[in-house]
């Protein structure tokens, strides 16, 4: 099984178009060690022949390009990727659905119902590509039923339901729904090991630390350093956990739970935002991350299972 990660930022990017905080400005100018990430996506394969995304970013685009495997092979138009898998309905998620629509065939898209709904309604993409390209829309389940996808023999790929928030334009955003936001098990069948995918993770539920137990590979929500950084950098008046991000540091944090996971697992964050004081590569926070063996994602980070 093969995992690709397309881009490594939260919503916006790194660095974010309209910011200038310490690490925007940093990295534009080069007086920060830093790297440029894409908004967060990561690719799926079972011999590199044939992809499924993992979330569509708004910068999809930019990502087939950096990445050769996901780029035409044969004929006039053609195309590796058999389809995208939602894990939420958040812009930076599922924009880039729409920079598909040159589809030559209908385009899969898996989806929990909550999002499948919010998709056609409150920011309709789904109804756009219909359209175009044209979409196939198949049920990802929320109860940890297998998907199937016949594009990727030998992996299975469930849901499990997360605590997290949909999306701002959501007519549910202040109603909590299971399946507003999932994590992917996703698991290669033949060596029976799997990898947790989980950009947006709001709490860590007794079955959420079984899963994490039990992976792997982790790849999970690396969005903010501390609950109150937004506020810190002047940026937003939000915390993170109001967002539906569980900070890294301080009690019960992404740090926290890291370190109950066994040695051998491979713990990686993803979803950075663009304020994280990780991203500076030189940080005291990154040290510590470095110490603890917990890794950085970036555009272009390769998961072989």
């Amino acid at each position: 099984m093969l995992t690709r990660v397309l881009g490594s930022a939260a919503g916006g990017g790194f660095p974010q178009w309209n910011c200038n905080c310490r690490n925007c400005h940093g990295v534009r100018t080069g007086s920060l060690r830093a790297t440029a990430r894409t908004q967060s996506s990561i690719a799926i394969s079972s011999a590199g022949h044939r992809w499924v995304l993992c979330n569509a970013s708004p910068d999809v685009h930019r990502q087939i390009a950096a990445h050769p495997p996901l780029q035409p092979r044969a004929g006039v138009r053609d195309s590796p990727i058999a389809g995208v898998i939602l894990t939420d309905g958040q812009i930076d998620h599922a924009a880039g659905l729409l920079l598909l629509r040159e589809n030559r065939e209908a385009l899969d898209v898996w989806a929990t119902n909550p999002v499948r709904e919010d998709l056609d309604t409150g920011l309709p993409l789904l109804l756009v590509l219909d359209r175009y390209c044209g979409i196939r829309r198949h049920l990802l389940p929320d109860r940890e039923a297998p998907a199937v996808i016949a594009a990727l023999p030998g992996i299975r790929i469930s849901a499990l339901p997360v605590s997290g928030k949909a999306g701002a334009y959501s007519a549910h955003r202040g109603m909590a729904r299971v399946g507003d936001t999932v994590a992917l098990v996703i698991r290669d069948e033949q060596s029976g090991r799997q990898l947790f995918y989980a950009p947006g993770l709001g709490a860590v539920t007794p079955r959420v630390e079984e899963v994490l137990q039990q992976s792997a590979c982790v790849l999970v929500d690396g969005t903010f350093w501390t609950d109150d950084e937004m506020i810190r950098a002047k940026v937003s008046t939000k915390r993170a956990r109001d967002i539906g991000h569980l900070p890294q540091s301080g009690p019960g944090g992404m740090l926290e739970v890291l370190s109950r996971l066994p040695r051998s697992t491979r713990r990686i964050l993803i979803h950075i935002n663009n304020t994280n004081p990780i991203l500076d590569e030189a940080s005291t926070e990154r040290a510590e991350l470095a110490a603890a063996g917990i890794e950085v994602a970036f555009d272009g980070m390769e998961v072989d299972l």
